[in-house]
C-alpha cells in the first residue's frame, strides 16, 4: 500500500515523542486518521472543537508537552478558534493541525463544503505561526516550525493546515525526519551581575511570579529565601512557594494590602508574568503602584516593557536566569536574621489582611478550596469561571506548581474546566483531578462528560450549583440593572450522572464534602459531586 501524505503525518508526530492527539474525526480529515489506529498514539475523541482544544490546553499544562489536536476545514476551525484564544493569553503550548478544501478551491467563493473566505487568515489571530502545506515534501519542514513556535520561546499555539488533495497524495518517496532534539532553555546573556548585584542590596525586596515561572520553583524559593523576599503568586503561578511557606504571597495583587506591601519595597523583580490587568488590576480601580528598581525577567523580547517599564530587563528563561543570578557572588547569601523576620513579617501581614477584606461568602469559598487541598495535595484543581474560582484565584493557595489552574483569568472563557481536566488527567494519569465548574458553565460543555468515561478518567466534578448566572446577577444589581436572563434554571445533575454511568452526591457542608473526597480518593472514577452554594454563602 502506498503511503498517504496523512499517513506520513503520523509517522513524523511519534518521532516527535507526540502521545496523544485529541480530535474529531469527518469527511474533509479522514485522511489525518490513516495508520492512526496502528501507531503508538492514543486519540482521544471530543463532542466538539472547542472541547478538543481546552483538553489539549489541560494537558499541556501538566506535561509541558504541546497539546496536538486533529480538526476539519472550516467550522473544526472557527469552534476550535476559542480555546486556541484562551491557550494564546495564557501561554499554553498547542499544536493545532486542520484539513482545508483541496488546493484549486482554496478562496474562490464557490460555496465548497466547510468554505471559509480565508481560514489561514482567521487561523493566524488566535496563533503564534499559521501556515499551510502546499506540496509533500513541505510538510516535515512545515510541522517542524510549529512545534518550534509553540515552545522554543514565549509558549503559544501554532497552526498547520493541510488541503484534502494534498492529504490524500503519495508520500511514500518521502524521508522520515529526525527525531528533534530537545531545547535547551537560555539564560539572559546581558545584566546578571547588575541584577544580582541590586538584589544584594535591597533591603525590602519583592519578588512578582507569574505563570512563566512555573519551572522555576526551586530556584524562586531559594532566591526569595536568600533575599527574605515576600513572593506575590499570580494566578497560573500559585504553588511556587508551597502554602506554609513564611515568604508566600497566594493573595492577588489587586487586592490593597498585597499592593501595599509592593509599593513599600525598594526592589521589585518581575519572573515570567505579563504584570497585566488581569493578575494585578482584576478587583482594583487605581493604579497599579510604582514598581521602583524593577528587574523583569521574561523569555518574550516585547514583553519586556509592556505594562511595566524595568529598570533592568533581562531577556531569557526563567529558571536558567535564576540560576546564573544565584551564581553570581555578589553577597546575596549573607543577608541577616533581621531582613528575612522582616520579609515574612510583611508577607504574613499582606496574606492575613487581604484575606480579611474579602467577604465572608468568599472566605468560606477559599476553605472549601483549602478543604479539597488538605485532603488530596496530590490532587490538580481545573477552574472554570464560577464563584468558588473567583475566591481561588483572590486568596488560595495551591500545593504545589501547576496544580491550580482556571479559565477565569486572561481570555477567559466558559466551559474549560471539565474538558481541560480531562486533558489534564491524561497528562497525569497517576494523579486525581478536581474540575471547579459553575451550572452554567458545565452546561456550556456538557457534551464533554462523556470523554471521562471513554478513558476511565479519575476525576471529581464539583459542580458549584447556585441555578443560575449569580456572578453576572450581582454585578447587574451592583450597578442598578434590572437582573435579565440570568436566573436559569439548570438541569439535574444527578440524572444527567446516571445517563453516563457516574456517581453522584449532593455537598451540603465541608463534612459532607471530606466524606464524598475520601471516597473518590479511595479508587479511580469519576464522581460528580453537586454543591449546593447556598450552604457556603
Amino acid at each position: 500500500m502506498k503511503k498517504t501524505l496523512g499517513g506520513y503525518l503520523i509517522e513524523s508526530l511519534e518521532i516527535r515523542g507526540v502521545r496523544h492527539v485529541f480530535g474529531i474525526p469527518g469527511v474533509h480529515n479522514l485522511e489525518l486518521y490513516r495508520g492512526l489506529a496502528a501507531s503508538s498514539i492514543r486519540h482521544v475523541t471530543g463532542r466538539h472543537e472547542q472541547g478538543l482544544g481546552f483538553m489539549a490546553d489541560g494537558y499541556a499544562r501538566i506535561t509541558g508537552q504541546p497539546g496536538v489536536c486533529f480538526t476539519i476545514t472550516g467550522p473544526g476551525l472557527t469552534n476550535i478558534a476559542t480555546a486556541m484564544a484562551q491557550a494564546y493569553a495564557d501561554s499554553i503550548p498547542l499544536v493545532v493541525i486542520a484539513s482545508e478544501n483541496r488546493r484549486g478551491e482554496i478562496g474562490t467563493g464557490r460555496g465548497f463544503l466547510h468554505e471559509l473566505p480565508d481560514q489561514l487568515g482567521l487561523a493566524a489571530k488566535v496563533s503564534v505561526s499559521a501556515e499551510r502545506v502546499e506540496a509533500p515534501e513541505a510538510l516535515a519542514d512545515a510541522l517542524a516550525r510549529a512545534f518550534s513556535a509553540a515552545t522554543r520561546q514565549r509558549p503559544r499555539p501554532a497552526y498547520l493546515e493541510i488541503p484534502r488533495d494534498l492529504l490524500a497524495s503519495d508520500a511514500s518517496g518521502l524521508p522520515l525526519p529526525a527525531a528533534a532534539r530537545p531545547v535547551i532553555p537560555s539564560a539572559a546573556t546581558r545584566g546578571i551581575a547588575e541584577a544580582a548585584q541590586r538584589l544584594a542590596q535591597a533591603r525590602a525586596p519583592v519578588i512578582l511570579a507569574g505563570g512563566g515561572a512555573r519551572a522555576a520553583a526551586a530556584e524562586i524559593q531559594r532566591l526569595a529565601d536568600k533575599l527574605g523576599a515576600p513572593v506575590v503568586m499570580t494566578v497560573n503561578a500559585r504553588g511556587l512557594l508551597p502554602p506554609q511557606h513564611p515568604l508566600g504571597v497566594s493573595m492577588s495583587a489587586s487586592l490593597g494590602p498585597v499592593r501595599t506591601m509592593i509599593a513599600a519595597a525598594d526592589t521589585v523583580l518581575a519572573v515570567g508574568t505579563e504584570l497585566g490587568p488581569t493578575d494585578y488590576d482584576m478587583y482594583s480601580a487605581d493604579d497599579f503602584p510604582p514598581l521602583p528598581q524593577l528587574i523583569r525577567i521574561d523569555v518574550e523580547a516585547s514583553q519586556l516593557d509592556r505594562n511595566a517599564h524595568p529598570w533592568l530587563a533581562l531577556h531569557g528563561h526563567a529558571r536558567e536566569t535564576l540560576r546564573e543570578i544565584l551564581a553570581v557572588d555578589s553577597g546575596i547569601a549573607s543577608i541577616n536574621d533581621t531582613q528575612l523576620q522582616r520579609g515574612a513579617s510583611a508577607a504574613r501581614h499582606a496574606r492575613t489582611q487581604a484575606l480579611e477584606g474579602l467577604s465572608a461568602p468568599m472566605r468560606r469559598q477559599i476553605a472549601f478550596l483549602d478543604s479539597i487541598r488538605n485532603a488530596m495535595p496530590e490532587a490538580i484543581l481545573v477552574g472554570d469561571s464560577t464563584q468558588p474560582v473567583y475566591a481561588g484565584n483572590l486568596g488560595f493557595a495551591a500545593a504545589t506548581p501547576g496544580s491550580w489552574f482556571n479559565s477565569a483569568t486572561g481570555y477567559g472563557t466558559l466551559g474549560y474546566a471539565l474538558p481541560a481536566s480531562t486533558g489534564a488527567g491524561l497528562g497525569a494519569p497517576d494523579r486525581p483531578v478536581v474540575c471547579l465548574v459553575g451550572d452554567g458553565g458545565f452546561q456550556f460543555s456538557l457534551a464533554e462528560l462523556a470523554v471521562p468515561r471513554d478513558i476511565g478518567a479519575w476525576t471529581a466534578i464539583v459542580i458549584w450549583n447556585n441555578r443560575g448566572y449569580r456572578e453576572i446577577k450581582t454585578s447587574m444589581l451592583a450597578v442598578d440593572i434590572e437582573p435579565e436572563g440570568v436566573d436559569v434554571k439548570p438541569p439535574e445533575f444527578a440524572d444527567i450522572a446516571r445517563a453516563y454511568g457516574f456517581a453522584h452526591r449532593l455537598i451540603d457542608s465541608l463534612e459532607t464534602l471530606g466524606r464524598a473526597l475520601r471516597e473518590f480518593s479511595s479508587r479511580r472514577q469519576v464522581l460528580i459531586l453537586e454543591v449546593r452554594a447556598e450552604a457556603f454563602e
